[in-house]
């Protein structure tokens, strides 16, 4: 007989808005402290200690406006965060510092999350969503200089773009990006010759997330619909299903694979957080804590398998935190 799930190992409190997004910094060597960052609907970024299992700081830099993506660049100190504001953030943090050093206006109203990816020491590319309705645009961080924009050839009727993932295979090889859009499609871009070099119609509905395996040529995407969709790289640069899983209950609003190949985590409408086996999509666990919509999962970056996380957060105002399949 299969194990009940568990109960979470801890919970945070005291965002007192729905939790949009979450970002782990635990790979820090002792006696680094554990971090976990959250943005809230309500504009703030809260930064836990996971040690004391209390918020340390509460940032304050998009004018109240929702906070839905917030990300380390390089170490703790660095900090991107995005707002429905239209600002993308980025902060200095080293030494107790709270403050906003740089912003890149997007003039974007969607909830697109951008994608980072570092490419040197000190150098990141940034893929975010344009103000061009369709238009994926490239800027190299922290100088704000454009890389490329990305267009739909005429006709193409993609919609927005609705979740991004830039990747690359190893540091020798060129950056590329996926990006899910809202006629249901993922797209592999070619940033250098600017063009798309596959299209697949993944879902009916919008994507709403999209995780990628660059060593397996393997990546997920989840929709407003009762399925996710598994899809595959071939050496032809073409993508191809793979598979589709069926969901018990509609909507998907974040997916994640774990750093390790191993497991992924879906944050679900349903209130629920579902892990899968990556290898075989093998439903694993389902996580019933929340008593609303689930928004975002994360996992941490210990460097101690034994000691890694899965968070979620949800727009019951709580950030659920559990220790799952930690051994591998």
């Amino acid at each position: 007989m299969a194990l009940p799930p568990p109960d979470p190992q801890f919970v945070l409190r005291g965002t007192s808005a729905a939790v949009h997004a979450l970002h782990f910094s635990c790979g820090g060597p002792e006696p680094d402290i554990p971090l976990l960052f959250s943005g809230s609907e309500n504009g703030f970024i809260h930064v836990w200690n996971l040690k004391t299992r209390r918020a340390h700081t509460a940032l304050d830099g998009h004018g109240r406006k929702s906070v839905y993506c917030v990300q380390t660049m390089g170490g703790k100190g660095r900090l991107l965060s995005q707002g429905r504001d239209q600002r993308i953030c980025l902060w200095d943090l080293a030494e107790g510092r709270t403050s906003v050093t740089d912003s890149v206006f997007t003039e974007h109203v969607g909830f697109c999350r951008c994608s980072l990816l570092k490419v040197a020491q000190g150098r990141w590319l940034m893929a975010m969503a344009a103000r061009s309705l369709e238009e994926v645009q490239i800027l190299e961080l922290p100088s704000k200089t454009s890389v490329c924009t990305l267009k739909p050839e005429m006709g193409a009727k993609l919609g927005m773009p609705m979740c991004l993932k830039l990747w690359q295979l190893n540091c020798d090889s060129q950056p590329v990006l996926l990006a899910g859009y809202e006629d249901g499609s993922v797209v592999l871009w070619n940033m250098s010759m600017r063009k798309v070099l596959s299209q697949l119609i993944c879902h009916q509905e919008p994507v709403m997330s999209l995780d990628f395996d660059a060593e397996k040529a393997k990546g997920i995407s989840g929709s407003s619909e009762k399925v996710l969709s598994i899809w595959s790289l071939n050496e032809q640069q073409n993508l191809q299903v793979y598979k589709t899983h069926e969901l018990v209950n509609a909507g998907i609003s974040d997916i994640t694979i774990r750093a390790d190949k191993k497991i992924l985590a879906t944050a679900g409408w349903d209130h629920r957080i579902r892990i899968f086996g990556w290898k075989k999509l093998k439903p694993l666990a389902v996580l019933d804590y929340h008593t609303a919509t689930v928004h975002c999962v994360s996992f941490s970056d210990h460097s101690n398998p034994r000691e890694r996380l899965l968070a979620a957060g949800s727009k019951d105002q709580r950030i659920s935190v559990w220790s799952i399949y930690a051994q591998t």
